[in-house]
C-alpha cells in the first residue's frame, strides 16, 4: 500500500466557511457505495503487497475464468475479526479460495462484496489468498466512459479484447481490494492465456511466452512498482511490436509500441514523434518518468484511450487533436495528438501520485489537463500555452463542485479537467515565477513518489513551497461552483479593485504585466483597495487581459 494518510472530512472544509460553498442536491448513497468507497474493518487490517492475476477470456462466450493470488501483510490487530472484504462484481462468481496455498476458506457475498473467512492473523505476518473465479463478465457499452470488459473486432473482423474500468472499478473483471488507497507495494503480474492466433500484452515487461500446444498461448507480464487496480489491463489482438531506447532524464528508458499489424506503417514514425515530444515536456516540468523499471508502452486500443500504468491505451486514430477535434477551439489543439499527451501525462499525476479517495480525482485530472497546457507551452511557446488554456475554458460547466462526498466512491464534476487546469494556470500566473512553479510540480512528484495522497496534502504542499497560503483559492475552485468576480475602476491615476461574489477570504494574487509596462502585483480582498499607477499601467487593467490570464469574471464598475 502506498503511504496512506486518512484525514477527517471536516478537515477538507475547515479552511473556509461552508455556508458559502455551492450546495448541490443531496445524493442518496447505497450500502454498495459505502462498502466500495469506505475503509471499513474488513479492509483496514490487511495491506496488499502483490497481485498475481491469471485470466483466460472466452471471446465467443463473453466470459472469463481466472484466479488472483493476493499477497498481503497484516497491519492491524483485527480484534477477532477474521473477515476479509474482497470485491468482485456481478455476474462473476468466486469458486474457491485457498489460504497460503493449501487450506480452503469459507466465504459468502452480498452483491459484489465477498467476505472471506481467514484464520487468526498475527501482526506483521505475510500471508496470501488465492481466489479462483469465473463467469460472464460485464461488458463495456461505451468504453472507456462506462467501463467493463471489451470484446470487439478490429477493422479486419478479427477478435480484439481489452478492459477499461476506471471509476467502475477493477472488480468488474477480477477479485481485489477495490479501493484506490491500497496499491500492491511489490507490484503485480498478469498472466493471460489466449488463442495462439493472437498476441497478449500487459503492463510492464514480458516475463515469458509459452505455447500450450492446444491452440492457446500463455503470456505473463510483470510490474515492479505499485500500481492502481484499474490500471492492470490485458490487451489481446493481432499486435506487432517495435521498440526503442529513449534517452530520458534517468537514462535509457525502454519504450515499446504495440499496434495492430495494419497500423504499423503509419505508427512507426507517428508514435515515436509524439512520444519523444511528450517525454521531453513532461520530464522537464514534472521530473523523471516515474516507472523506468517497468518501461513505457503505447498500445493500440479499441476505445479512445486510458492511462494504464506503463501500458497506455491509444485509440485516437493517428490524428492530431482529440479524434481530429481541437479541444481549445483556437488551433493549438490540432498540432499534437491529444490522447498520447494527456493519457501519458497521467503517468505522473494519477499513476505516480494517486489519490486515496475517488473524490479527490481532480489531482489526477486537473494536473493532467494542465499537462496539456504545459506541453503546448514547452513545444510552441508561452503565448500558445496561454491561448490553449484559455480556449479549453469553454468546457467548464460549473454544474457541481469538483470535490464530492468522501467514502462512497463518488466522483465530482467533469470540471475537474478544464477548471482544475485553469486553476493551476491562475496559480502559476499569480506566482510570476516559472522556476518556482516548475520546482513545485517536480517536488510533488518527488515528495509523493509512488504514494497515495489526499487533496489536503497536495494543497498544503503547493502553499508551503510557494510561500503563500492558497487554501482559499483551492476552496473557491474545488469546492464551489462560483466564478469569482474581480471588480475595478480607474480614477485620478489610481486603480481601485476588489473581489466580489466569492467565498470569504478568497485571495488569489494577480500579477498584471505587459511588454514595455512595469508589472503590478496585487492581492485583492473583498474590501476595496487601491494602487497608484505609474505611466502606462492603466493599460494593465482590462477585462480581456485579466480574464485571459485568470479564471475570473472581470467587471469595470465605472
Amino acid at each position: 500500500m502506498k503511504k496512506l494518510i486518512r484525514i477527517s472530512l471536516i478537515v477538507s472544509f475547515a479552511l473556509s466557511s461552508p455556508v458559502l460553498f455551492a450546495q448541490s442536491p443531496k445524493k442518496v448513497y447505497t450500502l454498495a457505495d459505502t462498502l466500495r468507497g469506505s475503509l471499513n474493518t474488513e479492509r483496514t487490517w490487511w495491506d496488499v503487497q502483490r497481485y498475481e492475476l491469471s485470466v483466460k477470456p472466452d471471446y465467443n462466450d463473453k466470459s472469463i475464468t481466472g484466479s488472483n493470488k493476493i499477497v498481503y501483510k497484516v497491519v492491524q490487530h483485527n480484534n477477532g475479526n477474521t473477515r476479509m472484504q474482497i470485491d468482485l462484481q456481478e455476474p462473476l462468481i468466486i469458486d474457491s479460495v485457498l489460504y497460503n496455498g493449501t487450506n480452503k476458506l469459507k466465504f459468502e457475498h452480498v452483491g459484489s462484496v465477498w467476505y472471506v473467512h481467514v484464520p487468526a492473523q498475527k501482526l506483521a505476518a505475510h500471508n496470501n489468498v488465492n481466489i479462483f473465479y469465473h463467469g460472464k463478465v460485464h461488458q463495456a457499452k461505451r468504453a472507456p466512459w462506462d467501463g467493463g470488459f471489451i470484446f470487439t473486432t478490429d477493422s479486419l473482423a478479427r477478435p480484439w479484447m481489452t478492459v477499461a474500468c476506471q471509476g467502475l472499478g477493477a472488480s468488474v473483471w477480477y477479485p481485489n481490494k477495490d479501493h484506490q488507497s491500497d496499491e500492491p507495494d511489490r507490484g503485480a503480474s498478469l498472466t493471460m492465456t489466449v488463442p495462439d492466433t493472437l498476441i497478449a500484452v500487459g503492463n510492464g515487461r514480458l516475463v515469458f511466452k509459452k505455447d500450450n500446444h492446444d491452440g492457446t498461448t500463455t503470456y505473463q507480464y510483470n510490474v515492479k512498482n505499485p500500481i492502481s487496480n484499474y490500471c492492470i489491463i490485458p490487451y489481446i489482438g493481432k499486435y506487432v511490436n517495435f521498440k526503442e531506447k529513449y534517452a530520458g532524464e534517468k537514462g535509457a528508458l525502454d519504450v515499446n509500441y504495440w499496434v495492430l499489424d495494419y497500423n504499423y506503417p503509419k505508427a512507426k514514425t507517428y508514435m515515436p514523434d509524439q512520444v519523444h515530444k511528450m517525454m521531453k515536456s513532461m520530464e522537464y516540468w514534472f521530473g523523471p518518468y516515474p516507472f523506468y523499471e517497468d518501461g513505457y508502452q503505447l498500445i493500440d486500443a479499441s476505445h479512445t484511450g486510458m492511462e494504464h500504468q506503463s501500458a497506455v491505451s491509444y485509440g485516437n486514430g493517428y490524428k492530431f487533436g482529440y479524434r481530429g477535434r481541437d479541444m481549445s477551439g483556437n488551433g493549438w489543439g490540432l498540432k499534437w495528438d491529444f490522447i498520447i499527451i494527456h493519457e501519458s501525462g497521467h503517468e505522473w499525476f494519477g499513476n505516480n501520485i494517486t489519490t486515496n479517495d475517488l473524490a479527490d480525482m481532480w489531482v489526477h485530472e486537473g494536473f493532467t489537463n494542465y499537462s496539456e497546457t504545459l506541453f503546448v507551452d514547452y513545444i510552441f511557446g508561452s503565448h500558445a500555452g496561454n491561448e490553449y488554456n484559455f480556449g479549453i475554458r469553454k468546457g467548464i460547466k460549473n454544474d457541481t463542485p469538483i470535490i464530492p462526498d468522501y467514502g462512497v466512491n463518488a466522483q465530482g464534476s467533469g470540471d475537474m479537467y478544464p477548471k482544475g487546469g485553469n486553476m493551476l494556470h491562475a496559480i502559476r500566473h499569480s506566482l510570476n515565477n516559472d522556476a518556482l512553479f516548475r520546482s513545485i510540480l517536480r517536488g510533488l512528484n518527488q515528495t509523493f513518489y509512488h504514494q497515495t495522497v489526499t487533496t489536503q496534502q497536495i494543497e498544503s504542499y503547493i502553499s508551503k513551497k510557494a510561500g503563500y497560503d492558497f487554501s482559499k483559492v483551492f476552496d473557491q475552485y474545488l469546492r464551489t461552483t462560483q466564478i469569482p468576480v474581480f471588480q475595478y475602476y480607474l480614477k485620478d491615476g489610481k486603480a481601485f479593485y476588489r473581489y466580489h461574489d466569492c467565498i470569504k477570504g478568497f485571495n488569489l494574487p494577480l500579477t498584471l504585466k505587459k511588454e514595455a509596462i512595469k508589472t503590478i502585483k496585487i492581492i485583492p480582498s473583498q474590501s476595496w483597495q487601491q494602487v497608484i499607477l505609474a505611466k502606462g499601467q492603466e493599460a494593465l487593467f482590462t477585462k480581456t487581459g485579466i480574464e485571459f490570464m485568470y479564471y475570473l469574471k472581470v467587471e469595470n464598475t465605472k
